[in-house]
């Protein structure tokens, strides 16, 4: 390969990698601010179950618990994908 080509290559791969890594950045900015969406709603009902004095149900227990591991699986994927 000529070094006029391989100049052209290496630019081209890099532009393209370049747009990629941007689209990443939006794309986990998404999906952090869902997820800060999601811990607001799971910290406040966590907190309200934790502070109540009578017996909670624990259908709404495990709903809360559920939301909190998606959540977490969120934050895997977004430090993954930040790694």
């Amino acid at each position: 390969m000529e070094l006029n080509e391989l100049l052209e290559t290496v630019k081209q791969e890099r532009d393209e990698l370049k747009v990629r890594m941007h689209l990443a950045k939006m794309e986990l900015q998404q999906e952090w601010e869902k997820a800060e969406k999601q811990w607001e709603h799971f910290r406040a009902k966590a907190e309200e179950i934790l502070g109540e004095t009578r017996e909670v149900a624990d259908e709404v227990v495990e709903s809360v618990k559920v939301v909190g591991e998606e959540l977490r699986n969120a934050y895997q994927r977004i430090r993954e994908r930040l790694a």
